[in-house]
């Protein structure tokens, strides 16, 4: 008998009553069909062994509404559909339900707007900082289609593999991050704190300091306001260059073609781009979103500007009565697996899930990258900062050999 797990759950009742509770099942599949037979529509389960699953909040920072979130409200809209709740009264429990103050608003407006007569879609995309394109295209294809729901379950698949995806570069980025931060303090540290120490004791003993040392003496004289100008500086730049980047399509091409061809990083901001290329269009293509729509939506919200150039020749291509697979190859971003693999859905009528596979391929391959990229970059910090703590420590213990041979001739 498998083993069983306490899940925490929120659901709704026939009369959209909201209830809470605690369940007992093998997993939380079974759990949502537990609640099922009870006559209870599962909004959320979670895990109540599970320490710290919750995400830390500073109150008044942090509102803007994630990934996680977008996931969680489609998945919890398409289950009220799918139980026949009415719009109106599911957009009312999805308000009360949700933990963004920006997210809740939004809903709210959302509601208010189809009380007036406006389509879901319509509503939806009166909010693009909240609902991005991506979803509104597809909530206005299953609109269209009648698979109202059906659509909010792929939206909801699609933003948790994204998620996914993004949590799995941010764990590959955090060890590096965490020693760099660490070799800077410790940097600091002793260039504030030792530094002055042994040059005290080089004045009191005489003679001149050679030049390694006398670099490590001015950089802790010059780190009091030179730390905090570089610092502004970096700020200043990252600042300006991403409003660059906003305003000038040109800079924002530049700038991704060089991410994509960084000799370490490259080749993983390659692999995210292309999944994320293949999940959004496959996911478009697979609820009826017309083609040239769903390139238009892809260019838009890939996150990379060579991507956004491919699909705009990708359109040009699908006007004109050519397959996309006869322009994806002109773009080096795209391998040849990925165009051949396009070619064969074009041919045999299944491109959604074709690109679908693709999706699913590259993101293991980003799995695999990062966990190469984690293990190789690991030993390399050490070194790094052992190189630059130890180098220090010789510079300052450098003048101790000239002080001990003037000791000896005298």
């Amino acid at each position: 008998m498998p083993a069983t797990k306490t899940y925490d759950y929120q659901s709704i009742d026939h009369d959209g009553k909201r209830t809470k509770g605690k369940i007992e099942a093998s997993n939380e599949l079974a759990a949502a069909q537990l609640l099922r037979q009870q006559g209870l529509t599962p909004l959320a389960i979670t895990d109540a062994d599970t320490l710290m699953r919750r995400d830390i909040r500073v109150p008044g920072l942090g509102d803007r509404t994630s990934l996680k979130d977008l996931s969680v409200f489609s998945r919890q809209f398409a289950t009220m559909a799918q139980s026949g709740m009415s719009l109106l009264r599911s957009l009312a429990v999805l308000e009360e339900q949700a933990q963004k103050e920006s997210l809740k608003k939004a809903i709210g407006e959302v509601r208010l707007d189809i009380e007036g007569g406006m389509s879901l879609s319509g509503a939806l995309g009166k909010h693009p900082k909240v609902f991005p394109a991506l979803m509104v295209a597809m909530i206005r294809a299953g609109e269209t289609g009648g698979f109202l729901d059906s659509a909010l379950d792929r939206i909801a698949t699609n933003f948790e593999k994204d998620a996914q995806l993004r949590g799995k570069i941010k764990s590959a980025l955090t060890y590096p991050v965490i020693v760099l931060i660490f070799t800077a303090v410790m940097i600091s540290a002793v260039l504030i704190f030792i530094v002055p120490i042994f040059e005290k004791m080089f004045k009191q003993l005489g003679g001149e300091l050679p030049l390694p040392t006398q670099i490590i003496v001015n950089a802790s004289h010059t780190l009091f306001w030179l730390g905090p100008l570089v610092i502004a500086v970096l700020v200043v730049s990252t600042v300006t260059l991403r409003k660059l980047m906003a305003a000038n399509p040109a800079v924002r091409l530049r700038v991704d073609r060089i991410k994509l061809r960084l000799p370490v990083f490259g080749p993983l901001f390659t692999k995210i781009a292309l999944s994320r290329f293949s999940r959004n269009l496959g996911t478009l293509l697979g609820v009826g979103v017309p083609v040239l729509q769903a390139l238009d939506v892809v260019g838009a919200t890939t996150g990379n500007a060579v991507i956004s150039n491919a699909m705009a020749d990708l359109q040009t291509a699908v006007r004109e009565g050519r397959p996309m697979s006869s322009q994806l190859g002109a773009h080096k971003v795209f391998p040849s697996m990925v165009v051949q693999m396009v070619e064969v859905g074009e041919e045999s009528g299944q491109i959604s899930q074709m690109l679908e596979k693709i999706a699913d391929f590259y993101d293991r391959e980003v799995d695999s990258a990062a966990d190469a990229l984690t293990a190789s970059i690991e030993p390399i910090m050490v070194l790094v900062m052992g190189g630059v703590v130890g180098g220090m420590i010789i510079c300052l213990y450098l003048p101790m050999f000239s002080i001990y041979q003037n000791i000896q001739s005298n």
